[in-house]
């Protein structure tokens, strides 16, 4: 990925850091998505050491890490309530390039506002069609999800019977799911098998407790099984591995609806804003616009926190935490290298598609 992630990325050391090259893989990759809606709120501050030792943690210290900019839609008269302005679809739609769909804006003729178009009732390509017959498949517990990707050519599998179908009682339900998923991208008992089901497995986590009256226990459990999904992927896919050189795994954690402080969280800095003169000079961030054109709905704060990682393709990064600060200061470096603070999130299935030989390197 360019800039922020895989493709703009290395590992240092301090001052001294050098950028290592990364690296374009001999095969086409089969790619994982792990989709954590909602669970970035859930991290423990740095100071606290709840997370210390986590999967998430150790996944982060051997990926690429990086931040992916949401767009905000303006407020519409046809919007009639929560369910439209879902925070997952919302996200969804950017992450897999269709919010321009969703959210059409200003009538280039008239000039008028576009109401948003109903989720279910968009009209777009199938994404085989977008991508050179990318055979996509979800993994969610969502009804509106489910309906949502699959109208945009996603095979959608309800989390619950993909998790018993995965073939062992013995394992936990975290992983009966990835070693289903695994499964279906043709890996199986440590070995990569020539053909696969799917090129691109998504699995949706969704928000199962927080909501509730469970408070702090409820939080705990929805993490505590994000763990158990990461840590599930570390052991299918160990390092050395021939599955750990083939599969290209995201593993995302998005703010959910971010109504807090917008100070919070926030991609703009003093030394982004303010570091030298020269700052004058430089283009608009990449992450603010789209086909050559400025995006006035950016949201500069709370973004989606990604980290990819394929052994041997993707670079290492300096973030020792699967945290916002962490991520920060990786960027820091990077910026340092002429590299980019984040990217926008409409480009990530255009990305992950080019590992797959799906399609042509983004802006090329």
């Amino acid at each position: 990925m360019r800039g922020a992630t895989a493709e703009g990325r290395g590992k240092g050391g301090g001052s001294g850091e050098q950028v290592a090259v990364a690296a374009m893989a001999d095969k086409p990759s089969r790619a994982l998505v792990l989709y954590a809606a909602g669970h970035a709120a859930l991290l423990a501050p740095p100071a606290g050491s709840a997370g210390a030792g986590s999967s998430l943690d150790a996944f982060a210290s051997r990926a690429s890490c990086g931040f992916l900019t949401l767009r905000s839609p303006q407020a519409s008269p046809g919007t009639t309530g929560a369910e439209e302005n879902s925070s997952t679809i919302l996200e969804l739609a950017q992450l897999l390039d269709v919010y321009d769909h969703l959210y059409p804006g200003k009538n280039a003729e008239t000039g008028q506002e576009v109401a948003q178009v109903d989720p279910q009732e968009l009209v777009v390509p199938k994404l085989s069609e977008r991508f050179m017959g990318l055979r996509a498949a979800i993994v969610t517990n969502c009804p509106r999800v489910s309906s949502f990707a699959s109208n945009l050519g996603f095979h959608v599998f309800q989390t619950n019977d993909f998790a018993v179908q995965s073939g062992s009682s013995s394992v936990t339900k975290e992983v009966g799911v990835i070693n289903r998923a695994f499964g279906l991208l043709g890996f199986s008992d440590g070995n990569v098998q020539e053909a696969s089901e799917f090129d691109l497995v998504f699995v949706h986590v969704a928000m199962e407790n927080t909501s509730s009256k469970l408070g702090k226990l409820g939080m705990k459990a929805d993490l505590n099984r994000l763990e158990k999904l990461v840590s599930a992927i570390m052991e299918a896919a160990p390092v050395g591995s021939a599955i750990a050189s083939r599969i290209h795994v995201s593993v995302m954690l998005s703010y959910g609806s971010a109504s807090g402080n917008k100070d919070e969280f926030s991609l703009l800095t003093s030394s982004t804003e303010t570091d030298s003169d020269l700052n004058l000079l430089r283009p608009r961030q990449s992450y603010t616009m789209k086909a050559g054109h400025t995006l006035e709905d950016v949201r500069l704060h709370h973004p989606i926190l990604l980290a990819q990682w394929q052994e041997g393709v993707t670079r290492i990064d300096l973030a020792k935490r699967f945290s916002f600060e962490e991520f920060m200061k990786s960027c820091n470096v990077v910026q340092q290298h002429g590299g980019n603070l984040a990217m926008l999130a409409e480009r990530f299935l255009h990305e992950v598609a080019f590992k797959l030989w799906k399609a042509p390197k983004y802006g090329a």
